[in-house]
C-alpha cells in the first residue's frame, strides 16, 4: 500500500495511490507499507538505483544505515513497536531527495499512526519533507520516553512480589519481558541519536534554523533518556538477583529441614543397627525389658539431638 501526503497551503493531503497513478505533484512524503512486486517496479521509476529490499531492512552495520547516494539520503530507523508484553524493533527504511520523502516499512508502526493521526487534526507543523522525517523522530522519542515511564511503574510493582512465593515466577517473567523492553529503549535511542547527527553533519546546509534546534532537542532529549535505561537496567539486576537470592534461601531452608532430620534421627539409627547384630552374646536378647529400654533409648537420642540444635539456635 503507498500513501501520499501532498502539502498546499501548509496543509498536507492524504491521499492512497495505485500503481495506475502518477506521482501527485507537491507530494512531499511516500510511505510504502508491505508494497507488493507491482508497487515496488512503480517506486522503482522514482530511484536512480535499486529500490531498498525487504532482507535491507535489518542490516546493522552504519555504512548500510546511513548513506548518501545518487538517490540523497537514505536513513534506516529502528523504532520500538509493542505488542501485549513484548516489545521489539522494527526498522523503517527512509530516502531523501529533492523535498519528497520515500518511507519503507512491513509492519504497522504505531509511531506512523500517530503522526497521521496528528496531521490530519493540524497538531503538528509540516514545511517540507525534512520536517516529517524529523517529526517521526521526535514522536518515536517521546513514545520511549512513556515507555521508560512505563518500566518505572512495572518495577515498583514487581518490588513488591519479591518476597511473594506465589507471585515469584509471574515476577521472573514481567522482570524478563521489561528487561527485553529496556534494551530496545536503549537500542532506538541510540540508533535515532546516529540518525540525526548523521542528518545534521550531511545536510547541514539544507536544514532551517527551526530544524537545526528541533534536531539539537531530540537529541538532548535522547541523551536525558539513556542514564534512565541505565538506571532501569540496574534496577532489573538488582531485582532478579533478589528474587533468585530470595529463592535460593528458600530452598535452603527445605535443605536445612531434611539435614536435621538426617542428624536427628541418625542417633537412633546407630542403636537400632547395634541391636539388629546377629552375634549369639547379647545380654539384652534374653533381658524382659529389652524392646522398650531400646526404643527408649532411641527416643531420648532423637530428642537429645533435637534439643541441643534447638538450644545453639540451628532450628
Amino acid at each position: 500500500m503507498i500513501t501520499a501526503y501532498m502539502l498546499h497551503n501548509q496543509v498536507l493531503e492524504v491521499v492512497p495511490l495505485t500503481t495506475n497513478d502518477v506521482l501527485p505533484p507537491n507530494t512531499i512524503w511516500l510511505d510504502a507499507y508491505k508494497p507488493d512486486d507491482d508497487e515496488r517496479e512503480w517506486l522503482s521509476g522514482l530511484f536512480l538505483e535499486d529500490v531498498p529490499e525487504e532482507e535491507e531492512l535489518d542490516e546493522i552495520e552504519a555504512s548500510a544505515r546511513f548513506y548518501w547516494d545518487t538517490d540523497g539520503l537514505h536513513i534506516l530507523s529502528l523504532f520500538p513497536q509493542r505488542i501485549g508484553g513484548e516489545t521489539r524493533g522494527v526498522n523503517m527504511s527512509f530516502t531523501l531527495r529533492n523535498n519528497l520523502l520515500i518511507s519503507f516499512r512491513e509492519e504497522d508502526i504505531g509511531v506512523v499512526r500517530l503522526l497521521r493521526h496528528y496531521l490530519r487534526h493540524d497538531r503538528v507543523e509540516i514545511t517540507d519533507a525534512m520536517d516529517v522525517l524529523l517529526e517521526l523522530q521526535d514522536l518515536k522519542v517521546e513514545y520511549l520516553s512513556d515507555l521508560i515511564e512505563d518500566g518505572y511503574t512495572t518495577l515498583e510493582e514487581t518490588s513488591e512480589q519479591v518476597l511473594n512465593d506465589d507471585e515469584i515466577y509471574d515476577m521472573l517473567k514481567e522482570l524478563m519481558e521489561q528487561e527485553e523492553t529496556n534494551s530496545q529503549i536503549r537500542l532506538a535511542l541510540h540508533d535515532t541519536r546516529r540518525a540525526l547527527r548523521f542528518v545534521r553533519r550531511t545536510v547541514r546546509q539544507q536544514l532551517t534554523n527551526k530544524q537545526k534546534k528541533a534536531i539539537d532537542e531530540v537529541l538532548h532529549d535522547i541523551e536525558s533518556l539513556l542514564p534512565h535505561t541505565q538506571f532501569l537496567f540496574d534496577k532489573i539486576n538488582f531485582q532478579l538477583e533478589a528474587a533468585m537470592g530470595f529463592t535460593n534461601l528458600q530452598q535452603n531452608k527445605v535443605i536445612k529441614i531434611f539435614s536435621v532430620a538426617a542428624v536427628v534421627f541418625l542417633p537412633p539409627t546407630w542403636i537400632a543397627s547395634i541391636y539388629g547384630m546377629n552375634f549369639e552374646r547379647m545380654p539384652e536378647l534374653s533381658w524382659a525389658f529389652g524392646y522398650p529400654f531400646s526404643i527408649g533409648l532411641m527416643l531420648i537420642s532423637a530428642f537429645a539431638t533435637y534439643y541441643f540444635f534447638k538450644r545453639r539456635g540451628w532450628l
